[in-house]
């Protein structure tokens, strides 16, 4: 039996009550025992002094982007140094099932068999729980589960059209979704301002929703807007949910836009309205004023239709008719050129090699060094670079943050990989910090430095909430017969040191790190240890039986 004495630490249990001195026992995969400081040295464990530090329970990522960095290695490097133990991922759109007649590899490197074997192999994952099995094969430092993402379910009965979609159409996403279900998904997972899911309509979501409810999942969604228009797509969010009876979980809720800052504590009113009204509804948030999403999201959605932007970005009719609908929107999109302003615009993911002098600079600067309005440098870079082209948009406030961040019903997700720096190629530096300090930043700016939350409600948001909200079973909380996901931290030094400038910087102060009681993190360094496990949604049929807690705390002396 492997045994872990961690003594001389604070606790906090992950529950939202003050922190104690406690010393912790783990047992194998599970915490034997939380007792009061002092005691001895239970036989033959391995003692860990945590004087000075809190010990607390692993914290949980509510939204990953971990799809392919998990399958290259499984390390997460970037989250593991934050204290993360758990990871959902999903948001849009996820790799399985994949889209019958298309190829649906994608970027992974240094898996077993060869990049080609793999992206060969994701062909063939025909179900959602494919999948997660082959993430499983991998093995992971983290825990992780997934919702499945709307526009795969869309795409896998459509492709990327537009318009309603037909009764049997309809029937076949249904049937996805219900896969889903039974795969252990956690829900459906929309992004509603990007192709192809921005072309489902309500009544479709509804119907799809329905399939979630009744195996007890959560609709999560990035809104129809979440700029002007913020309080339509929150309309619509809570008709989808009343609707189907699914629960309601918004995705890094904000108000993008200076228009639209104001109307925050609106949305804050209506949701905490309708919590009152005994309503199932949370939000996760990440802490930084800017965004980040692909350039492509200046364009409006049906100029990627059928997924052919960058053909209709070559055509001079279709590129002069993108931009006049860039020039000036119509209302029935999310324009974030617009909102952010080129000065707002920071274009992070350029690889052409013409493009390499432009890193570091936002779009205004790129379109002035090129002697063109933003508009055309934007569509130019777009059609060169032949993808998306990762970018950060300024468009949040600050006070907005704190403002949500006060919310009992709000909690942490990323919105990033966690990616490994030392392993990134020059084409692929530059990011956005919250991948690499988004959980750590809480403690460090939001606790310790502007007292927006005390320590111990912020190791809640980051633990005992999501686990709760998720229906993590035995997960989130510090407490005997759990699982052990078990962090140690610096309350004093625990500091993000990501920025916007130079993204790839690891998180400080997040000392150990144990998940299912092995160790991933050793005074601050990976073990590249890979003992994660998979977590199942509610109602998933056939999962594994959970291995069952000891009844008897095991005799300490």
């Amino acid at each position: 039996m492997n045994r872990v004495w961690i003594t001389g630490g604070t606790v906090i249990d992950g529950s939202g009550a003050p922190g104690r001195p406690a010393d912790v026992l783990i047992e194998d995969d599970r915490i034997a025992r939380i007792a009061a400081p002092g005691g001895p040295v239970p036989d033959g464990a391995e003692v860990v002094d945590a004087a000075g530090m809190v010990v607390a329970p692993g914290f949980i990522d509510v939204m990953s982007h971990s799809v392919s960095t998990l399958l290259a290695d499984g390390l997460s490097v970037g989250k593991v140094t934050q204290g993360v133990s758990t990871e959902i991922m999903g948001e849009g759109w996820t790799p399985a099932p994949a889209v019958p007649g298309q190829p649906h590899g994608f970027p992974v490197h240094g898996l077993p068999g060869g990049d080609e074997a793999w992206v060969g192999r994701s062909r063939g994952w025909t179900r959602f729980g494919d999948w997660l099995a082959a993430q499983e094969a991998v093995g992971a430092a983290v825990n992780f589960g997934s919702f499945i993402g709307g526009a795969t379910v869309r795409e896998y009965a459509r492709g990327y059209a537009e318009g309603e979609s037909t009764p049997a159409q309809l029937a076949e996403m249904r049937r996805v979704v219900r896969e889903a279900m039974e795969d252990g998904a956690f829900g459906l997972a929309t992004a509603l301002i990007y192709p192809p899911g921005s072309y489902a309509g309500t009544d479709e979501l509804v119907a799809l929703c329905q399939e979630v409810a009744a195996f007890g999942g959560i609709y999560i969604t990035h809104m129809r807007s979440e700029g002007e228009a913020i309080l339509d797509g929150l309309e619509e969010a809570l008709e989808i949910t009343a609707r189907s009876g699914a629960r309601l979980h918004v995705y890094h809720l904000k108000a993008a836009g200076r228009p639209a800052w104001p109307k925050m504590p609106q949305v804050i009113d209506r949701v905490n309205a309708e919590r009152a009204a005994g309503r199932d509804i949370h939000a996760d948030l990440y802490l930084y004023t800017a965004g980040g999403t692909g350039l492509s999201s200046v364009t409006p959605p049906w100029a990627s239709e059928g997924n052919r932007l960058v053909e209709r970005l070559r055509d001079p009719v279709e590129r002069a008719r993108i931009r006049a609908a860039i020039l000036d929107p119509d209302g029935t999109w999310e324009p974030l050129g617009t909102l952010a302003g080129p000065e707002g615009i920071m274009p992070v993911g350029l690889k052409h090699p013409d493009h390499r002098a432009y890193r570091g600079l936002s779009l205004a600067q790129i379109a002035a060094q090129r002697g063109q309005d933003w508009i055309d440098a934007a569509l130019d870079l777009l059609e060169a670079e032949e993808q998306r082209v990762g970018s950060l948009y300024h468009l949040m406030s600050e006070d907005n943050i704190e403002l949500q961040l006060r919310q009992p019903w709000v909690m942490l997700g990323s919105d990033a990989a966690g990616s490994d720096p030392t392993l990134l190629t020059e084409d692929e530096l530059g990011g956005h910090p919250r991948s690499y300090g988004n959980f750590t930043r809480l403690l460090a700016v939001y606790v310790r430095e502007r007292g927006v939350l005390s320590l111990e409600e912020a190791v809640h948001r980051m633990t005992g909430l999501p686990a709760a909200h998720f229906r993590l079973e035995g997960r989130g909380l510090l407490a005997e017969g759990h699982h052990a996901d078990v962090v140690i931290f610096d309350p004093v030094n625990v500091r993000d040191h990501a920025t916007y400038a130079h993204a790839e910087q690891l998180s400080g102060g997040v000392r150990d790190l144990w998940v299912n009681g092995v160790r991933v993190l050793a005074g601050g360094t990976h073990t590249r240890a890979l003992l994660g496990r998979r977590l199942y949604g509610p109602g998933a049929v056939g999962r594994p039986a959970p291995t069952a807690p000891a009844t008897d705390a095991a005799p300490v002396g």
